[in-house]
């Protein structure tokens, strides 16, 4: 959090920053890529399957078609592997797999070297991670952006594939516009999670000591490999571990792009993504930003998004909303210190605001149609087309499934998990008391002239100071404002409707307001 009366005159809230990229043309428009991969190995299964058996980073070399809405790009060196941990239990051989075209050459396609290609284990939606993962970009959160493709191999139809972002270098030079600091991905280590049930070693954000050695089965550093100085990560993590809560209070969130953090944390909850740091500590990355000295989290692999992870006996339908698995220090501590306690909530409560069915299912529909013919022709799906269209709408019942466990598993409808979360959090979760309640904004907090076309002023009817103040847009992201005595400068904003926070040092406060 910044102080409002210190800020310099570019407001710097936090915000998402979205470079325009020549990857943008591959993701801005739902659609269905067609890639033919061609390996000049007669037996190229079985080597790519000993070389993931062998896990030392072995690649099978080859040659890939790729056709999108703009065209067909054909790149003759290229190399692939398999990944993947429980993923790697899908039946047959469509395993999930990712594809590097810059081994050998400075090709790229649409600006990117690197694509991960996703096998939809254990979701017979195939949507799961797409819906999550557009909603985190709508909320103005880093993920990895999704679209779809039919893999083939040497002619051979392999399967439908979820077509996901890499998170590397040109993924932060897009989304952060920074790519100079060190970026740490959760350790694959896999375990069923849940405060350290699995036997793994978790990416649990635990202080270990300060010897760096004992975090490398936790954490892989992904930028900076030769120089490999792991001491800001180990400097945030005595932080977060060790010091009190006083010093915490005033000094950690400046560490970190805060907002956006919190927001991160509230949404794995509100989609019941139990496989992320919340219960299992896997599948996200930390970014320190070398431009501001910030902490950015990055999601990664949602495909058990909407209650589908196995979580120990717990409900992802009635979860908690301040949910705190054991042995997880940072939901410990936002948990037990008021003021992060009331800005997790707020974050919350803004992230839930488009959690309804009526805008989710709409956006759910579309996306049926585009692929349900895609899922009818794949040879190698784990579940039938009457399991696909079943499960959109409300539960099913299979055997095993996912997290690898064996006996009966039912996988949650889309549309039913929506509707049975919100009828949870009605009960376990009052919005009107961090913000979103109009006539106690109006009681407390006034923002004139509303609409505003040049300066929006702004006063607590108590007389208290505001301590910090941002604007998000109808999308919930904070956009910059430049701060102009005790109003904001908001002639620079695009017209239309946004949201303008407040905090007099123990409440927060929100108004709408028109720009015009």
């Amino acid at each position: 959090m910044r102080l409002l009366t210190t800020l310099p005159a570019a407001f710097a809230a936090s915000a998402l920053i979205a470079q325009t990229a020549p990857s943008d043309s591959l993701f801005d428009v739902d659609q269905v890529v067609e890639v033919h991969l061609t390996f000049s190995d007669p037996d190229f299964w079985t080597t790519l399957v000993t070389y993931y058996n062998n896990d030392q980073g072995q690649e099978l070399m080859g040659s890939v078609t790729i056709t999108d809405q703009t065209g067909t790009w054909a790149y003759d060196s290229v190399s692939v592997a398999l990944k993947g941990n429980s993923s790697y239990n899908h039946p047959g051989n469509k395993k999930s797999f990712k594809l590097d075209l810059n081994d050998l050459s400075d090709q790229k396609f649409h600006g990117m070297t690197k694509l991960h290609f996703n096998n939809c284990w254990s979701d017979p939606t195939f949507m799961r991670e797409k819906i999550f993962f557009d909603y985190c970009q709508e909320q103005g959160i880093r993920a990895p952006r999704v679209q779809y493709a039919n893999i083939h191999m040497n002619g051979t139809l392999w399967g439908f594939y979820n077509m996901v972002e890499a998170v590397d270098k040109e993924f932060l030079d897009r989304h952060i516009d920074d790519d100079a600091g060190n970026l740490f991905k959760a350790a694959d280590n896999f375990g069923m999670g849940g405060g350290g049930g699995g036997g793994a070693a978790e990416a649990d954000l635990k202080w270990y000591g300060t010897d760096q050695a004992d975090y490398a089965d936790r954490y892989e550093l992904k930028t900076n490999e030769t120089v490999n100085d792991w001491s800001d990560l180990l400097d945030l993590l005595d932080m977060l571990n060790n010091a009190p809560d006083a010093y915490l209070e005033t000094n950690f969130p400046a560490r970190w792009n805060w907002h956006d953090l919190l927001r991160s944390l509230a949404l794995d909850n509100l989609f019941g993504n139990l496989d992320a740091y919340i219960h299992s500590a896997r599948n996200y990355y930390l970014y320190h930003d070398a431009t501001n000295d910030e902490w950015q989290w990055i999601h990664w692999d949602g495909n058990m998004a909407f209650g589908s992870y196995p979580a120990q006996g717990q409900n992802a339908l009635t979860l908690s909303p301040t949910y705190v698995a054991a042995n997880r220090p940072l939901m410990t501590r936002l948990m037990a210190i008021d003021p992060f306690h009331r800005d997790y909530l707020n974050e919350y409560c803004w992230a839930k605001e488009n959690f309804t069915n009526a805008y989710l299912d709409p956006r759910i529909d579309s996306i049926v149609t585009m692929i349900q013919p895609h899922v009818a022709a794949d040879p190698n799906k784990q579940y039938t087309l009457a399991q696909f269209t079943t499960n959109i709408t409300s539960d099913i019942t299979v055997q095993g499934g996912g997290g690898g466990g064996g006996g009966q598993q039912t996988i949650r409808g889309l549309k039913s998990f929506v509707t049975a979360r919100n009828s949870s959090l009605a009960t376990t979760l009052d919005c009107s008391t961090v913000g979103l309640s109009e006539a106690a904004v109006e009681a407390a907090f006034r923002v004139y002239p509303n609409p505003a076309s040049e300066v929006l002023w702004l006063r607590l009817v108590s007389g208290a100071p505001i301590t910090d103040a941002r604007v998000l847009d109808a999308l919930g992201r904070a956009v910059p404002v430049p701060v102009q005595g005790d109003g904001l400068d908001v002639s620079g904003l695009a017209p239309g409707l946004y949201l303008v926070s407040v905090s007099d040092g123990a409440l927060v406060r929100t108004a709408r307001f028109e720009k015009r």
